[in-house]
């Protein structure tokens, strides 16, 4: 039955890097678990980093029920009090000077509204960004992620500048701003920076890396842009990612786990200084106001702060990371743990790696023959992202799973 529908998405859509012809096709999900249309349950370590309050949260359905039985719909021009709601709400986790929020249907969209407003708070259209990240699909936010997109596709935007990522194996992070500071000598034209403070590879900068980069911003009156669509709203153990690593931005854009796992919603939190074009339309969507999407990101945010996952996060990496140092101790595969909270990585040895013969991919492979869905890193990691729910049960699970599936990579 699953081969079946798996060979109909096939025949049925473009298909695409990461998307379709797909693994397998999902009957349910539930919490931390995927159920295919056999049966067959996975416990989910990547979700496209949408799954912080795990999937189908009770409290977000009945809520997104009872909004569907009284405002499903609000046209642009109309606000709502869901919509309003969560604007305020999400103002108040913002650290930074008096700030105000566009809302959009996906994180590529919030990005471009992002660079939008720095177009014309700074009059230039230039940008940096760093090579390897990745910001959405559109022609605007898609350009960023690559100096050298696929030829096929043509023109980006003109003006990108990219540096070195700083998780780069060869003293990445110095050459990072080496590389911001050749792009802000080389141009007056650049208006914004933008770039995910803790990368969705789970790579975390060292903690000079980003109030050096906000200085040269300021420096230049170039605006910092964070990216934090996969790592936002307490998956790493602090609301906004970028509480980590000593800067504050001009703006922060957020998505994925904003609509719970239920909805798509992403949202621009931008310095009300920025608030100087009134009479163009910088975000002016069919749904940008929506109170049913509005209402799954209100009630997740709730969530989030009355079950206290955002410690929960911050806690289950201290214990996390001991557990992964006791394995290694059995299965020397293993080399490492990275990330920030709940946003983690595995990084297998890669000279072991080469040893077994074993590819990365196989080994997702592995890992899905033992009820683990992930993705790969980079050639030697995976992620190991669990929904900020998952309880203590289950992580002894995905442990006892991962342990398996790593002994079979070792004998393999």
């Amino acid at each position: 039955m699953s081969g079946d529908l798996v060979a109909r998405d096939a025949a049925a859509f473009f298909h695409q890097d990461g998307s379709s012809p797909c693994v397998s096709a999902l009957h349910a999900v539930d919490g931390v678990w995927l159920e295919d249309d056999t049966g067959r349950r996975l416990l989910d370590l990547h979700g496209n980093t949408a799954h912080h309050i795990g999937y189908a949260h009770p409290e977000l359905i009945a809520a997104l029920k009872e909004q569907l039985d009284t405002l499903p719909f609000s046209p642009r021009r109309f606000t709502n009090a869901p919509a309003v709601a969560l604007a305020e709400q999400l103002l108040s986790k913002w650290p930074g000077p008096p700030a105000r929020v566009l809302f959009a249907t996906g994180g590529s969209d919030a990005i471009e509204i992002a660079l939008k407003l720095a177009r014309v708070a700074t009059g230039r259209h230039e940008t940096i960004s760093v090579e390897d990240s990745y910001h959405g699909h559109g022609f605007g936010a898609f350009g960023l992620s690559r100096a050298a997109p696929d030829p096929r596709l043509g023109p980006f935007l003109p003006g990108r500048h990219h540096v070195t990522p700083y998780w780069h194996p060869d003293d990445g992070a110095a050459r990072m701003v080496e590389g911001v500071k050749r792009a802000l000598a080389a141009s007056s034209q650049i208006g914004a920076l933008i770039a995910e403070p803790i990368r969705s590879n789970c790579h975390v900068p060292p903690p000079w890396l980003w109030p050096q980069i906000r200085q040269l911003c300021d420096a230049h009156g170039v605006l910092l842009i964070f990216d934090e669509i996969p790592s936002g709203l307490g998956k790493t153990g602090r609301f906004f990612a970028f509480e980590h690593v000593g800067a504050t931005p001009d703006a922060v854009v957020l998505g994925k786990a904003l609509g719970g796992g239920v909805l798509p919603i992403a949202a621009v939190i931008a310095d009300a200084r920025l608030n100087l074009a009134p009479e163009l339309a910088l975000g002016h969507y069919t749904h940008e106001k929506n109170p049913v999407t509005s209402r799954a990101a209100l009630t997740t945010i709730d969530i989030i702060a009355r079950q206290g996952l955002i410690e929960r996060a911050a806690q289950l990496e201290d214990a996390i990371r001991a557990r992964v140092a006791r394995m290694r101790q059995d299965i020397p595969l293993i080399d490492h743990v990275r990330g920030k909270g709940l946003l983690l990585a595995i990084g297998l040895d890669p000279a072991r790696v080469c040893e077994t013969g074993i590819s990365i991919e196989a080994i997702i492979g592995l890992l899905r023959e033992h009820g683990l869905s992930t993705t790969a890193k980079d050639p030697s990691s995976f992620g190991f992202s669990l929904p900020m729910t998952i309880n203590d049960a289950e992580l002894d699970w995905a442990f006892t799973s991962l342990g398996e599936a790593l002994a079979a990579a070792r004998v393999s």
